[in-house]
C-alpha cells in the first residue's frame, strides 16, 4: 500500500489513538464522518453546478442510500 506517512509518524498516530479515551475516539470518528459527507456533497455540487442545495442533498441520498429512498424523500419534501 502507498502512503505519504512515514513509519515514524504512523507509529506516533497509532500511539495517540491508543491513549485516547473512548469519547475522544468517538469524537474523531464523528468528525471524519462529517468531513466525508461534506466533501461528498461538495463534489456533487461541483459536478452539477445547476443543482440547488436541496437537489444536491437529494442526489447525495440517492448515491449513498439508494434511488428509492431519494424518490420517497423528494415526494415527502413536496408535501411538507
Amino acid at each position: 500500500m502507498f502512503s505519504d506517512t512515514t513509519p515514524e509518524a504512523e507509529q506516533v498516530q497509532i500511539e495517540l489513538l491508543r491513549k485516547a479515551t473512548v469519547a475522544e475516539r468517538i469524537a474523531r470518528v464523528r468528525s471524519l464522518s462529517a468531513l466525508a459527507i461534506s466533501l461528498s456533497r461538495r463534489a456533487i455540487a461541483r459536478a452539477n453546478p445547476e443543482m440547488t442545495p436541496e437537489e444536491v442533498n437529494l442526489k447525495f441520498v440517492e448515491l449513498h442510500y439508494g434511488k428509492r429512498l431519494a424518490e420517497e424523500l423528494r415526494e415527502y419534501l413536496k408535501v411538507n
